[in-house]
């Protein structure tokens, strides 16, 4: 019932907001653009194939582009133009909103003999992309990770039922929870579904199984439980959300966001499923984790999450804005 009445209320909130603001009001309630679902799905596929040629002439690439890959700007033709391996594999999964305009992409390529996560972000302007985005991650890619990442879950690829099916500004809001219930260290601040679980650069990170290990060797929890346990509760913050990206078809959302961990306390707190707590070292650097998510939304709540991260500074930009909050 909370969670019913949180989300009511940030939609509620949403409408008031975008009322007043001409770019929210844009992205939550324009018509869709001339460019629909199979359309950015095709311009994202050509961007691709032309990020493995490294050719970025065969990219419908406007001239005022704007590209920036793990954070960083650059011009087309740099970064992982140069190195691009190959399209993506049978990992792939699209995020396409004609509203927005963008579409949101984490999948599997290579540089070189080695396998490498994409998370790409593109905007489409008139036939031509204005903005490119690269969350670029080398690394964490075991044997066992690397079986998590050969194709993409069943549920992911599902279309949802009609009558299980939300609206976008829904997915959105409930996307952006998200975030809150990992900064509040509540699992009941977004809907998740008992059958929830996370991927995080191919790793299990949360979801039902019990006495599989999950982060640190831990037991793996599920989505909300994870929470309530205040085993997040080393983050400090999650800045720069972008929840833009939605498509009620698949029931996918897209999301962009900084995590924040300044690691001034070395213990956290976790609380153990009978209520009782310990202590948890924390031996850490500051550093923060610029992240790309993807959250299957069914049914009015979230059943699988599939993520990638990279390690940044502490207090980092994140190439867009010009701010760090």
């Amino acid at each position: 019932m909370r969670t019913r009445i949180l989300v009511a209320t940030l939609v509620a909130i949403a409408v008031a907001a975008g009322a007043g603001n001409v770019s929210a009001q844009a992205r939550l309630f324009a018509k869709p653009g001339p460019c629909d679902r199979a359309c950015l799905i095709a311009v994202a596929k050509t961007y691709l194939g032309a990020l493995a040629a490294h050719d970025p002439a065969k990219a419908p690439l406007a001239p005022n582009l704007k590209f920036v890959e793990n954070s960083e700007p650059k011009k087309a033709g740099e970064g992982l133009w140069q190195t691009a391996g190959s399209v993506p594999s049978d990992f792939a999964l699209y995020v396409p909103d004609p509203v927005s305009e963008q579409i949101g992409f984490l999948g599997m390529l290579t540089e070189g003999d080695k396998p490498l996560q994409l998370g790409l972000r593109l905007k489409v302007e008139g036939g031509k992309i204005t903005e490119a985005e690269h969350l670029v991650v080398r690394s964490f890619f075991n044997e066992g990770v690397l079986a998590n990442l050969k194709t993409p879950r069943p549920g992911l690829l599902a279309t949802v039922p009609q009558n299980e099916r939300l609206s976008r500004e829904l997915m959105l809001v409930i996307g952006m929870t998200y975030y809150d219930a990992l900064e509040q260290s509540d699992g009941s601040a977004s809907p998740f579904a008992d059958d929830c679980e996370r991927h995080e650069n191919g790793l299990i990170t949360a979801g039902p199984g019990g006495g599989a290990a999950g982060p640190g060797g831990q037991p793996r929890q599920g989505c909300a439980v994870q929470l309530d346990s205040r085993a997040m509760s080393y983050i400090d913050s999650i800045d720069l959300r972008r929840v833009w990206i939605a498509d009620p078809e698949t029931g996918l959302a897209f999301g962009l966001s900084q995590f924040r961990h300044s690691m001034t306390n070395k213990e956290i707190t976790v609380i153990g499923p009978n209520g009782e707590r310990s202590q948890r070292a924390m031996a850490f650097n500051p550093f923060d984790l610029p992240a790309a998510h993807i959250f299957k939304i069914r049914g009015g709540k979230i059943h699988e999450i599939e993520a990638l991260g990279f390690m940044l500074p502490y207090m980092s930009r994140n190439g867009w804005s010009d701010f760090l909050r």
